[in-house]
C-alpha cells in the first residue's frame, strides 16, 4: 500500500529507529552544510545527560557509559557520517539548505517524494540515537562518532583528530544491503578537466533545439557501475557526435550529471541547426531514439530521449573548442575497467563519468571518479582519463583521493559479529569487499590496528531520487546490532 498522503513512518519496528529516522529527515544536512544535524546532536546529548564533543573540522563524539555489570567490557565505537547526497527529479521543488526531505511508506520501503532519501547514512544515524537513548540494552562503554562531509570528498575522516576516539574497534554503519558483512573498500580518486572556450555569435538563419535525456536510474558510481545502467552524458554525446559528422550545428549549452559519486541520470544541450537542415536532425534523433531504447529498455525502463524547439542562445561554444569537447566526452571510458581476481565476482577497478557542466568565464568542467581495490589501478584509471583530455590541452587536476580498506579475514569482529548474526537468522551472513568508498581507510591510517566491519539494511537506487530502504531488513539491522554491542 502506498502511504505517501499520510506521510508518516508511524506504526514501524523499531520505532525507536523509525523515529529519530523520520525526525532527520526534517533537518537539512548537505555536504559540507551539516550544521543543524551537528545542533541536533548537541541537543540530543544536554537532554540525555552524554559526553558530547566537536572536533575543528565538525565531526562528532557522543560517549555512553557501560550499562550496569558491562563496566569492565572494551569500548566499541559505532559510526556513520551526517551529510547526505542532495540529488532531486528536474520537475521537483525543493531546496535541500532549507526543506525537510518527505519520507513515506511504499509497500515494503521508504522512499522520499522527488528526492533522495537521506538514508544513506540517516539509518546510521538513527540507529546510534536510538542505541544512545536506550536505557534497556546491555553494553560495554560505547563511542558514537558521528563524520562530516563523507559525500564529496571525506574530508571530515581525513581531519579527524588522532586519539578522537579511544575504542580499538569501530563499526561503520554505511553499508546497504542485509545479511552482507564487509570487511574491505575501494580507495578512489577524482579528476577534473576543465577545457577552455571562446564564445561566438552564430551564423544568422539558424534554428535552436533543446535535446534532452531523463528517466535514467543513475545511483551510486561504486556500487551500481556494474549494472549496465545508462549514463546520460554518455548517451546524449553520442547523439552529438553522429550529428556532427552530418550536420553543421552548433552548441550553446550542454550540462549533464551532478555528482561525483553518481552516475549522471540527466543531461541536456541546446543546439543551434540550419533551419534547411532541421528536418533532417529531427529525423535521425527519432532514429536514434528507437536504437538507443532496443539497447537498454531492460535497464532503463524509464528513459526519456526528448527534441524541442527552444529560444536561440546569443552566442554559442567556438567550432575547435565544440568538436574537442564532444570528441573527449566519446572517448572518455565510464564504466567496469576490470573485475576483481581476489573476490570472484566484484568490480576491482571502475571509472564514472559524472558530470559536464559550463561555468563561467567560458570554461566547461568535466568530473570523472576512479575507483579500484588496488592503489596502482586507481592510478591508471586516473591516467587513462587524464590522457583523453590531455589530447585536447585540457587542464586537468587529480583530487587528493582516499585510501581502500584492506580485508582482514581473521577480524575478531568479524568472528563476532559472524556468531552474532547466525544465531539470530539462523543463516550464514555473506562476508566481502565493496566497491565504493568507506571511511574505514581513512580510520585505519589514523588508527593503525584498529578492527573493523560494516553492514546495515538493504537500500536501493542509493545517491538518486529514487533511493529506497527496505523496512524489514532495518528490524534485522537493529537486532544485530543490539545484539553485538551485547557481546563485544
Amino acid at each position: 500500500m502506498n502511504n505517501k498522503s499520510a506521510n508518516k513512518l508511524q506504526g514501524l519496528e523499531p520505532v525507536s529507529v523509525w523515529n529519530y529516522f523520520e525526525a532527520i529527515c526534517q533537518i537539512p544536512r548537505p555536504s559540507k552544510k551539516e550544521e543543524k544535524i551537528i545542533a541536533f546532536l548537541s541537543d540530543f546529548s544536554h537532554t540525555h545527560n552524554l559526553s558530547f564533543k566537536k572536533d575543528s573540522a565538525g565531526n562528532v563524539l557522543i560517549s555512553k557509559q557501560a550499562s550496569k555489570g558491562f563496566e569492565n567490557r572494551r569500548t566499541l565505537v559505532l559510526q556513520s557520517h551526517l551529510d547526505m547526497v542532495c540529488e532531486k527529479n528536474r520537475e521537483t521543488i525543493h531546496n535541500f539548505d532549507i526543506d525537510p526531505i518527505r519520507p513515506y511508506i511504499d509497500g515494503d520501503w521508504i522512499t522520499a517524494e522527488g528526492t533522495t532519501l537521506g538514508a544513506d547514512c540517516g539509518i546510521g544515524i538513527a540507529a546510534q540515537l536510538a542505541i544512545l537513548s536506550a536505557d534497556n540494552l546491555c553494553h560495554g562503554p560505547l563511542e558514537c562518532l558521528f563524520t562530516v562531509d563523507e559525500e564529496t570528498g571525506l574530508t571530515g575522516a581525513k581531519a579527524l583528530e588522532s586519539g578522537f576516539f579511544t575504542g580499538k574497534a569501530l563499526v561503520n554503519l554505511d553499508s546497504e544491503d542485509d545479511g552482507e558483512l564487509f570487511i574491505g573498500c575501494a580507495g578512489g580518486i577524482d579528476t577534473v578537466a576543465t577545457i577552455s572556450y571562446e564564445s561566438i555569435n552564430p551564423p544568422s538563419g539558424l534554428f535552436a533545439i533543446r535535446i534532452s535525456v531523463d528517466g535514467l536510474q543513475g545511483g551510486h558510481s561504486g556500487d551500481d557501475i556494474d549494472k549496465n545502467r545508462g549514463n546520460a552524458i554518455k548517451i546524449l554525446n553520442r547523439f552529438l557526435w553522429q550529428t556532427m559528422q552530418k550536420y553543421d550545428i552548433y552548441i550553446s549549452d550542454y550540462h549533464g550529471g551532478n555528482l561525483r559519486n553518481a552516475i549522471a541520470r540527466e543531461a541536456y544541450a541546446l543546439i543551434l541547426v540550419p533551419s534547411s537542415q532541421k528536418e533532417h536532425i529531427t529525423a535521425e534523433f527519432n532514429l536514434f531514439r528507437s536504437l538507443i531504447e532496443s539497447e537498454i529498455i531492460l535497464n532503463e525502463p524509464a528513459i526519456k530521449l526528448s527534441l524541442e524547439s527552444c529560444e536561440a542562445q546569443l552566442q554559442v561554444i567556438d567550432k575547435v573548442s565544440q568538436i574537442n569537447l564532444v570528441n573527449a566526452i566519446y572517448a572518455s571510458p565510464h564504466g567496469v575497467l576490470a573485475m576483481s581476481s581476489r573476490m570472484p565476482g566484484m568490480v576491482e577497478t571502475s571509472t564514472n563519468l559524472a558530470s559536464v557542466k559550463i561555468k563561467p568565464e567560458n570554461l566547461i568542467e568535466i568530473t570523472t571518479s576512479q575507483r579500484s581495490d588496488l592503489e596502482s589501478s586507481i592510478l591508471d584509471a586516473s591516467y587513462m582519463v587524464e590522457s583523453v583530455f590531455q589530447m585536447i590541452n585540457a587542464d586537468v587536476v587529480h583530487g587528493e583521493g582516499y585510501p581502500g580498506w584492506t580485508p582482514n579475514p581473521h577480524s575478531e569482529l568479524l568472528q563476532l559479529t559472524k556468531l552474532s548474526y547466525t544465531k539470530l537468522f539462523n543463516s550464514e551472513p555473506i562476508v566481502r569487499s565493496i566497491h565504493a568508498g568507506l571511511e574505514c581507510g581513512l580510520f585505519l591510517e589514523k588508527f593503525p590496528g584498529l578492527d573493523m566491519i560494516s553492514f546495515g539494511p538493504t537500500m536501493r537506487g542509493v545517491h538518486s531520487p529514487d533511493e529506497k530502504i527496505n523496512i524489514q531488513t532495518v528490524d534485522k539491522f537493529w537486532m544485530l546490532l543490539v545484539e553485538l554491542i551485547a557481546n563485544y
